[in-house]
């Protein structure tokens, strides 16, 4: 099976309902700040997931904000969960996973059914978010870890029970805000804040200069290959 949606050569996943490129400079802050846009259960965002905290950890040394934007690759789910679905991921996971070293499990590909809806893994992040301290792309990193290698569903309120002890988030609150209406619209906000910028792919990276949108990566990428665009981005930008 070939899956539009996963490309091994590019290293992204594409979304549904991918933007066209118009309106890039909504809902943009002043100054500089790097904008990742990706998705817990996007593949390729955990295939990259540890030269991103060394990402973010170099803008945090150099005063440039950092900035999670929640994609939603498959919103609602998608395909169904059948045998060809299922040999697609497996093969898909195998290939990242040689490629980037990150590991993957793989029992849940034994599940007689699975909704891959990705809504309410990114809807996690958006309702942890103020209560994290700044701590937000290790949260995502954890949903990752959790569906990645523990093979457990993102969709539970059980799910995120550890995640929470690991932050020292109050898990009640926690629950409450990924069950309120106002974090739901906030969730699928950031989807079409995604699109309106033309990302056309996850993982992405953008760098911000004022009303100015530089792509840094589009796709899988190395820390030291974002840094050089990003040193790239703001000489130009001078």
């Amino acid at each position: 099976m070939e899956n539009p949606d996963c490309d091994i050569d590019s290293g992204t996943c594409q979304p549904v309902g991918a933007g066209s490129g118009q309106n890039r400079v909504q809902e943009l802050r002043a100054g500089r700040e790097l904008i990742y846009i990706g998705d817990p259960m996007c593949s390729w965002c955990w295939g990259i997931a540890p030269a991103l905290k060394q990402l973010r950890d170099y803008c945090q040394s150099q005063h440039i904000p950092f900035r999670v934007v929640v994609g939603g690759l498959r919103p609602g789910g998608g395909d169904a969960w059948s045998g060809e679905f299922r040999q697609f991921l497996a093969r898909h996971w195998q290939e990242i996973s040689k490629l980037t070293g990150q590991p993957f499990s793989y029992g849940i590909l034994n599940w007689e059914s699975f909704d891959y809806d990705t809504e309410p893994a990114c809807r996690s992040v958006v309702a942890a978010r103020p209560l994290l301290d700044g701590a937000e792309l290790d949260f995502f990193s954890a949903v990752q870890s959790k569906f990645y290698v523990q093979n457990e569903d993102p969709k539970l309120h059980g799910f995120y029970r550890g995640i929470c002890e690991e932050f020292k988030l109050d898990f009640g609150e926690f629950v409450r805000r990924f069950n309120s209406d106002d974090v739901k619209a906030s969730t699928l906000g950031e989807f079409e804040l995604s699109r309106s910028w033309g990302v056309s792919g996850f993982p992405s990276v953008l760098l911000q200069v004022d009303e100015r949108l530089t792509t840094i990566a589009t796709g899988f990428s190395t820390f030291e290959r974002m840094q050089a665009a990003i040193h790239s981005a703001i000489s130009n930008s001078a």
